[in-house]
Formats: C-alpha cells, structure tokens, sequence
C-alpha cells in the first residue's frame, strides 16, 4: 500500500464544512485500564463520576476492541487509523538480544521504528490540511509531538533525553492540565477549530496517587497494590472531568466531540506493583477490550450500543466529523451516520493481532507475531504463532498453543475453550482471519485437528 500517495492526497481533500462549522475533537486515552473498572460498567468500588457523566450523553461501546494489547501499537493505531502490520510499529523497543540498549545500533533501530510515522498518514496531519490547530500530551513514542502531525505539543521525543515515551508530556494530569487549558485559549483567540490528544500517563505505573485519592480505596482485606490501581483510575477521572469542564465553562460543548479509549487493558496483580496474565499483551478480553465514547451533543445519539467497534474505527470517524474525506485505504469504518442516526452499524466482525514487546526486525511484522484473532458475534477465535520473543520479556506467555474458541455471551472471562466441539466453526473464523491478513512466514504453534 502507498501510504505516502495517501499522504500527498490528503492536502487534496474537499471539505463540506467551513472552519467555523468544524467541531473541536478531544480523544481521551486511558493508560493500562481494565475494561471492567469504571463505575458506569458496574464496578462496585471504583469511581468514575467524569467518565460516567460523559458515557450518559454518549453513544457508548461495551463491546469496543482494541487491535493490538500493547501501549505503542496501540497508540499508533489510534493515530494512524491502520493495524499495527500496516504501520509497522508492533511493539515498544528494539530487542536488546539483537542489538546492545543504547548502543549506536540500538539506537539506529529506535530511529528507524519512529520513521514510520513519517510515511502513513495521521490524523493530527490530516486535520492541519483543513485549519485545525492540535495539541499531543502525555504518551507519545513516535518522536516528537511535530512528527506525528500536531501544531502544538509537550513532547521533544528521542533522540531528547527521556525520549521513549512522552518525556515533558507525561507531566499532564498528574502536575495539572494548563498546558491544554492554554492551548484551549489559543485556538479561541486565533478562530480556529482544534484537536487534542489527552493520554496521560494514568492509571500506568507508578501507582503514586494522592493520599486525598488513596484513602478513599484503603480497606481491609484490599491489597495496597489494588488500593492504589483504583485511586490512580480516580486520578484519571478527575482530570478528565477538569477537561471537559473547561471546554464546557467556555460555551464549546456543543461544537465538541469527546472521544474516549483506552490504549490497552490491565488486571492488577494483587501481589505485586504489576499486571496478571491475561491483561497487557494478551489476546484475552482483559488485554484488548475497553469501553469506546463517542459524544457530541446534538449530533451523535446518546445510549448503549449493542455492536462490536474497534479502536481502528477512530480515526475514520473524528475526519468524517471534521468534515474532511475519509480516505479509502483506510481499514476503519466510518461509524458517524449510524452514530447520528442510532441505526445499526453494519459489521459483525472486528480483527485482532499481537506481537512480541520487543521488535528483532523493524521491516518484517511477522517476525514477532504471537497472535491473530476474530471476533464474530458473540465468538472469538484466537489463533497461536510460533513468533520469536526475546528471552527477557515478560510478554503474555502462550501456556495455550490449541486454536481457542470462546462464546463471550456466556463466557466473558474465557475460561471455556470450545474449540474442539465446534471444529466448522473453528474453520469458518480461521479462513476470515487469513483473509484478512494473510501470513505466510509463522506457522499456528499447534494445528487444530
């Protein structure tokens, strides 16, 4: 695919709105959240009272996905709006048994992983070509904010001193939100509509919340490691609020669309500052699910949608409501006029895949694939690859080399493998995930027979 055709195209886009009709477009990302840890879903202890009020006058995804489980892939398809095997950024590093860390070769192979963003399109480069002025903070590993399209940002990137993963943007909410509130200021002054990437680091480690925010989930019984996961998902909470908030107070609320997503899933480990297998970077629902918000009122249709939607769909959708073309090549869909509408989204499939957290060859995605999987209805296929993963990660491991078949209506938790009572079926879904993308360098670990 010439994604750097697309590029040029996108300065060619017509527009059907003016940019005083343009709305301001806020996309929120959550950093290491568990699908199932908001109030709103039912979670009897933590409190989410900002991402609640903003999930009330939502069109709200239960069932929203995530492609990748796994923060920088993930991230850079919710930037790009392409699978982590089209924009090549499959995991966070360079392998270090390939190369020695911050060597002149390792640090080559950083340069060259972050060079991706230079020839596929963004979303932040695609709103500048029609006026928008952006604003990146938080996480952000693809150098600096400029690179990824954006006019305005906190990110000086590598090869900056603590360039791997935010630097200066991982200060947002944690040490205050005035970074954005001026930015908000700016584009009021010059006239201009805008786009902000909030991603702030939480509720990611280090699990340090205020003590305000900590006694509040301190019981008996409760390990401090939990206490502290869920007082840092408060943390996030209320930053979000204090955002919307703002954008609220100014009058723009109307003219705003809120996005909001986590980048991947995570269970807390009760035992240690960590995550539980089959959280972040594993297939399983608790790596790759997350609630997705689409809100703008008076445009999108509040209420719980039944559907299945994924993170890939993003981007398609903020250009439709930027009133830009969308291009073709993208693999999204464009969910406004059903989101407007409340109609059915016509789709009853969505595709997954993860690899290893380090990268042993920056040109070959295969190289490092652990897994693909399908999500039809209510089934979930979830297929095992023989991919290489460095001897010192701690990437989810594959105990379960068997095709995995799960019917998530009564098996949530995927506990039930019923692969082998329902090889057709096993079939069926396995033909749509190679047609999809079809592998030809990894085998599947152990054949279904």
């Amino acid at each position: 695919m010439k994604w750097t055709t697309l590029l040029l195209a996108t300065a060619l886009f017509t527009s059907i709105l003016s940019a005083a009709e343009r709305p301001n477009i806020v996309l929120l990302l959550s950093d290491d959240h568990s699908w199932t840890d908001y109030s709103f879903i039912g979670h009897e202890v933590v409190k989410t009272p900002n991402i609640d009020k903003l999930h009330s006058r939502s069109a709200s995804f239960r069932r929203g996905y995530l492609p990748t489980a796994l923060c920088r892939p993930s991230l850079a398809t919710i930037a790009t709006g392409l699978y982590a095997h089209q924009h090549g950024i499959t995991g966070n590093d360079p392998s270090r048994e390939v190369w020695e860390r911050n060597s002149p070769a390792y640090n080559k192979q950083r340069e060259k992983l972050i060079s991706n963003i230079d020839r596929v399109p963004t979303i932040g480069r695609m709103l500048s070509e029609v006026g928008y002025l952006s604003h990146q903070s938080g996480k952000w590993w693809e150098g600096s904010y400029e690179r990824g399209g954006f006019t305005h940002g906190m990110t000086r990137g590598f090869p900056e001193k603590g360039g791997r993963h935010g630097d200066d943007g991982l200060k947002i909410g944690r040490a205050g939100m005035e970074p954005i509130f001026d930015f908000i200021d700016l584009a009021e002054k010059e006239e201009k509509p805008f786009y902000i990437w909030y991603a702030p680091f939480l509720p990611h480690t280090p699990h340090n919340p205020p003590e305000r925010l900590l006694k509040k989930y301190r019981a008996d019984g409760r390990p401090i490691t939990v206490a502290k996961y869920y007082a840092m998902i408060e943390w996030l909470d209320e930053t979000c609020g204090q955002l919307i908030d703002r954008i609220e107070e100014k009058g723009m609320l109307d003219n705003t669309l809120f996005v909001y997503v986590a980048d991947n899933g995570w269970i807390q480990n009760p035992e240690r500052n960590g995550y539980a297998l089959r959280s972040k970077q594993s297939p399983n629902e608790g790596g790759v699910r997350s609630p997705i918000l689409y809100s703008w009122p008076g445009v999108i249709k509040p209420g719980e949608r039944p559907e299945l939607t994924s993170s890939i769909d993003i981007v398609p959708t903020m250009l439709a409501a930027a009133g830009v073309d969308v291009p073709g090549d993208l693999p999204g869909l464009n969910l406004l006029d059903p989101l407007k509408s409340g109609e059915d989204i016509e789709r009853d499939h969505i595709f997954g895949e993860g690899f290893a957290h380090d990268i042993k060859d920056p040109d070959n995605p295969q190289a490092t694939l652990l897994y693909r999987w399908v999500i039809q209805d209510n089934h979930k296929l979830l297929l095992t690859y023989d991919g290489e993963v460095a001897a010192y990660s701690s990437t989810h491991p594959r105990d379960e080399k068997r095709p995995q078949l799960f019917d998530l209506s009564k098996d949530p938790a995927e506990n039930n493998n019923i692969a082998a009572d329902n090889p057709e079926r096993v079939a069926e879904l396995a033909t749509k995930i190679g047609q999809w993308w079809p592998v030809t360098e990894r085998k599947v670990l152990t054949v279904f027979e």
